[in-house]
């Protein structure tokens, strides 16, 4: 499997690859932009293989135009999509995989799944529209980690790319793009004309080996990439754009899942930028699958009203060794924002962030014990979660209303709360109490303004607070040179 044995190139290198990667795909108005990478020319109008780099690389390639796919922005390509899936499914396992390839185009759709050992390849002017025909979108099973939809009791509108139980699932292309148009579904949540949880751009479930990359994502109906109870996971050239008001348009939310890679993503959202999860109260606690060996790096955020990244609030399973560094943000609520409650139960524990630099925040770091959303009021009062060992470490923000606002549980603190290196220039409307602590443990270093008693600084001969030095099992995933002519 490419994920371990194949030579390796580095992501500077796969970035490098993909940003040249404007090969004219046999269309004339792409010629005069298109970049000769080695191993691809022209000869007599016809396009030898281009590369770029994946995971895996596939031994068949079909393209949607072969299923009867129009790229008009009004036919429906539902159909094509599916029939295109499942003839490439054919070539899993021992077939050596399945490319589709989505050309230049406005290519209407309605969900459809993806399958094995299976690459999603979309052109650089090739644009997934999601349909705004709700009887193409059907209703399906709530998360068993969730015990209902996140917007309504019940079931859950499909989401526009899914699949479950895979292995070896790729989605990529030349910065295509994916639109969820979801101003359709914005306007009648907020009117109240849904019956069920909007959908999202992606979702995998129980898939193992998923790489996303070097894509655009507009407008996702809600949260934009999901993977959930799944492993293996490389995110990486991300650019994800909704309208900073737009109602739960998280960016990346990880979900009872584990070794995940996120890196080199650009994201403007009405909600979280990246969200880690891992399931709803009783129902999260029931499944207990925790999300656990998380890397988030070179992430750039604005999100006016939520965090840049954010832990729970559904956390029911654990959140477990996150480890975050060279983040920047603008105009956005919090830099890093903890969230649970009595009833969650399980755990937040060694999270390490550092190397942050933002501006024009509400507060810098936002930590609370008492979020009132529950799926029902069936959960257990007697499961408090535990929040332990929390580092924070190299962070520069300005203009902020506020350096922190910390409040854990009663009788249950937050504890082994770190902060060092950190200096915050408080706006000129700022709070008068620059940080507010109830029911947090820990200590500081080299912070100002000065942080609350409840953090004393530990003096100039202390250590900076910890970040992990070993190294991640994520991290050496390698990555193919694959070749595809159109």
């Amino acid at each position: 499997m490419a994920w371990q044995r194949h030579s390796s190139i580095s992501l500077q290198t796969l970035a490098l690859w993909i940003s040249l990667m404007a090969v004219s795909i046999g269309t004339a108005d792409c010629a005069r932009r298109s970049v000769q990478l080695p191993g691809s020319s022209r000869d007599g109008g016809v396009m030898r293989p281009f590369k770029y780099a994946a995971t895996s690389c596939r031994a068949k390639t079909a393209s949607l135009t072969d299923f009867g796919g129009v790229g008009d922005g009004k036919t429906s390509n539902t159909k094509a999509f599916q029939a295109a899936v499942a003839h490439l499914a054919q070539f899993a396992g021992g077939g050596g995989g399945g490319m589709l390839y989505v050309p230049a185009g406005r290519w209407l759709t309605g969900p459809f799944n993806l399958t094995n050992s299976f690459t999603l390849f979309l052109h650089r002017d090739a644009v997934i529209l999601a349909t705004q025909d709700m009887s193409e979108w059907p209703v399906i099973d709530p998360l068993p980690s969730y015990g209902r939809g996140r917007d309504h009791a019940g079931g859950r509108y499909s989401s526009l790319i899914g699949g479950s139980n895979l292995t070896d699932v790729i989605i990529t292309g030349d910065n295509g793009t994916i639109d969820g148009q979801g101003a359709f579904w914005w306007q009648k949540f907020h009117g109240g004309k849904l019956k069920y949880t909007r959908g999202y751009l992606i979702e995998l479930l129980h898939t193992d080996q998923i790489f996303i990359s070097n894509l655009t994502l507009l407008n996702s109906p809600a949260w934009n990439i999901h993977p959930v109870y799944s492993s293996n996971i490389v995110i990486s050239g991300i650019t994800i754009l909704a309208p900073v008001r737009s109602p739960n348009t998280d960016g990346i939310n990880p979900d009872s899942c584990s070794h995940v890679r996120i890196e080199d993503c650009y994201i403007v959202s009405g909600d979280d930028c990246v969200a880690i999860k891992s399931g709803w109260d009783e129902y999260g606690i029931a499944v207990g699958m925790p999300s656990q060996h998380i890397i988030i790096r070179r992430l750039t955020c604005i999100s006016p009203t939520s965090a840049v990244i954010a832990l729970g609030s559904e956390m029911s399973g654990g959140i477990q060794d996150v480890r975050a560094e060279d983040i920047t943000a603008i105009d956005s609520e919090s830099g890093v924002r903890i969230k649970t409650a009595v009833g969650r139960g399980a755990y937040v524990k060694d999270i390490f962030v550092r190397g942050m630099n933002l501006n024009t925040m509400k507060w810098v770091f936002w930590m609370t014990g008492s979020y009132k959303s529950h799926p029902d009021n069936k959960y257990d009062p007697n499961a408090i979660p535990v929040v332990k060992g929390i580092s924070y470490s190299d962070v520069v923000a300005t203009d902020v209303t506020q350096a922190a606002r910390l409040e854990g549980i009663s009788n249950a603190p937050f504890t082994g709360i770190c902060i060092s290196n950190v200096t915050v220039q408080l706006a000129a409307k700022a709070k008068k109490q620059s940080w507010t602590c109830t029911d947090v443990e820990g200590v500081s270093k080299g912070v100002s303004p000065t942080p609350c008693a409840s953090l004393p600084d530990q003096g100039a001969g202390a250590e900076p607070c910890p970040f992990p030095t070993d190294r991640l099992p994520i991290d050496d995933i390698v990555f193919e040179e694959c070749s595809y002519t159109s």
